[in-house]
């Protein structure tokens, strides 16, 4: 997502205090008390973008999950790419699954008009080895519980090409096609710490959410209802700018409910597949994480 005025806008944010505030935002209820939360990135793998390699160098996972690190402490935004990037956190203590209020939060960056949204992913480490190796489960959003909307399942394949100025994409639905670098963003999109010639990248797609304003000459990014990260959402954004989620909305791989008592793990993923003229590629932009329902 090139958006010039955005990132001008959140520039002028992040002088000022880290990511975008959203003060007078209906959150659709009470507000609850945040706790410090301390947690550590264990993987970042952005899918190619105007963002990925911008700014630092990053040769090894380790390299590339240190950077993110340092970004989310100061409350600088970390990308994710076009679809399918993502970023996990394992937190320092649980967060327990209150069954029904709020359990945590994740800042993004957007704005009204300017919604890039992610799907969260979550994991209790059952095994008790602090790897983030067991189940993964989905927090369904909007567009899974109302509308149903979205694809499963989903994964493209990004490669490398002998035009240094393209990166081609073929999905597993037979859909192909080409993530440009654009005049502003020079640097090579594909993660330096991948060494393979392609990579691929699986999750959850979310319905394109950009239409054209014949009126502005421009995109805009159209919010989902509630339930996804990088979302100016009316229901679940607090006012402080993080989006909020319930453990309770965790789905196996099978769709149905399986109660975790509490999740050590989160996964943020970005959810869309569309690149837009002028705006580039739609990418989830993660700026920290919020708790509201530690363990002691």
């Amino acid at each position: 997502m090139s958006k010039a005025f955005k990132f001008a806008l959140v520039a002028t944010l992040l002088l000022v205090g880290g990511c975008a505030s959203f003060e007078g935002v209906d959150g659709g209820g009470k507000e609850p008390a945040s706790k410090e939360l301390e947690f550590e990135v264990v993987e970042f793998m952005p899918a190619p973008g105007q963002f990925v390699n911008e700014g630092y160098t990053a040769t090894t996972m380790a390299e590339a999950c240190a950077y993110a690190q340092e970004r989310l402490e100061n409350n600088y935004y970390v990308s994710l790419g076009g679809f399918g990037g993502y970023i996990i956190v394992k937190f320092d203590k649980p967060i327990l699954n209150s069954e029904g209020d709020y359990d945590f939060g994740i800042y993004g960056n957007a704005f009204m008009g300017s919604s890039e949204p992610g799907v969260v992913w979550v994991s209790y480490d059952a095994n008790g080895n602090g790897i983030a190796d067991d189940e993964w489960q989905e927090l369904y959003g909007s567009e899974s519980m109302l509308k149903n909307s979205v694809q499963r399942n989903y994964s493209i394949t990004y490669s490398r090409t002998d035009d240094e100025e393209k990166i081609a994409w073929r999905d597993n639905k037979g859909g192909s096609g080409i993530i440009e670098r654009n005049s502003i963003h020079r640097q090579d999109y594909f993660p330096a710490w991948v060494t393979e010639g392609e990579y691929t990248l699986s999750g959850t797609l979310l319905p394109d959410n950009g239409v054209w304003s014949e009126i502005n000459q421009e995109w805009v990014l159209n919010a989902f209802e509630w339930g996804y990260v990088d979302n100016y959402s009316a229901i679940d954004l607090a006012a402080d700018g993080a989006n909020r989620f319930r453990i309770l909305d965790a789905r196996d791989a099978t769709g149905e409910v399986n109660m975790l008592p509490q999740i050590d793990f989160v996964k943020v993923q970005s959810a869309t597949n569309v690149v837009h003229t002028i705006i580039g590629e739609v990418s989830t932009e993660v700026c920290g994480f919020v708790s509201y329902n530690s363990a002691e």
